[in-house]
């Protein structure tokens, strides 16, 4: 995977995923120029697929400023985590933008995060939409997902799905964003010990052209994304941590089962009572189930053992600094 060098020289990258939407790109462009003005910094583009104007205008305006603005067009549409990836892969900012082409994001928030982030030493500082102009069928399900990132990740920011977030250069070459992983960057840069994670109220306005490309399909692939990023975070590198746990303890509760209704078995022959055939029991099935569901659960995890083994970044940790001799 191809990555930019950092620019020393080059203060601030923007990176603005998109689709469908060619009526704000201008007026955004000219925003960011505005708020940027006294640093040097660079525009990226990342068209995810639309079938509107939306490259012809990327194209003028790389045409008009070609320091400034640059393009990446995807043959298709991979969403919104691949676009964000491939911008990272490309900015050479000392400090990294992302926010959203829909004019919902005032770029006037970039130079106080930006100066947040470097006057308390953060990592990534997250926008927080306090006050937000989206319709219940978004506000809601993005309360929900909130909620429930903050206690899976135990990072205490109210807004994980804000676009508008500001890095260190550092940070997003780090992480690796897929799937619908994009919500879950803070999560993503925790797990790349870039743990210092700050938050500033931002402005929300309200979208002014085009429509929102939100739907609940997204909220149950957000979902299931925060399941695998939580394991990952926590049994990455050690699955047989997870599930040679659960097989163990699902076998060892089965076992105990089945010596129980034998004992009970030979207490009733030893009193004379009648006792039925073990296979009768409807628990004799449940014990059944769950010692091969108990062997499964520890194959399974011995078998992810054995892949993450193999895994060449298995050992690939971010060291901060390192002394030797000389």
């Amino acid at each position: 995977m191809s990555m930019a060098h950092h620019n020393p020289t080059l203060d601030v990258s923007v990176v603005v995923p998109l689709l469908d939407e060619q009526d704000s790109l201008k007026e955004l462009r000219q925003r960011i120029g505005e708020a940027m003005t006294g640093l040097s910094y660079e525009v990226i583009f990342v068209d995810d697929g639309s079938r509107d104007g939306s490259w012809d205008i990327i194209e003028d305006l790389h045409g008009a400023t070609p320091g400034e603005v640059k393009g990446i067009r995807f043959a298709r549409n991979y969403g919104k985590s691949a676009a964000l990836q491939k911008g990272f892969e490309v900015a050479q900012g000392r400090v990294v933008f992302t926010m959203d082409a829909d004019l919902q994001d005032d770029p006037k928030e970039l130079p106080a995060m930006r100066q947040q982030l470097l006057d308390e030493g953060l990592d990534l500082v997250s926008g927080w939409k306090k006050e937000r102009h989206d319709p219940l069928s978004k506000t809601i399900p993005t309360k929900l997902y909130n909620w429930a990132t903050r206690r899976v990740s135990g990072i205490h920011l109210h807004d994980f799905n804000c676009g508008l977030k500001c890095y260190r250069w550092q940070v997003v070459k780090a992480i690796e964003v897929q799937g619908e992983m994009h919500r879950y960057i803070p999560m993503l840069s925790k797990m790349a010990g870039f743990d210092r994670i700050g938050e500033k109220v931002v402005t929300h306005h309200a979208r002014p052209y085009g429509t929102s490309k939100f739907g609940l399909e997204r909220f149950t692939n957000g979902l299931l994304d925060l399941m695998t990023v939580g394991f990952m975070g926590r049994f990455g590198r050690k699955p047989m941590h997870f599930f040679g746990l659960v097989g163990m303890l699902m076998f060892l509760a089965s076992a105990g089962l089945f010596l129980a209704m034998g004992g009970y078995k030979l207490w009733a022959l030893q009193t004379g009572q009648e006792a039925k055939n073990l296979a009768d029991l409807s628990l004799f099935y449940v014990a059944l189930t769950g010692m091969v569901l108990g062997a499964q659960f520890f194959l399974a995890g011995f078998l992810a053992e054995m892949v993450s083994r193999n895994d060449p970044k298995r050992t690939d940790y971010r060291v901060m600094k390192t002394l030797s001799r000389q």
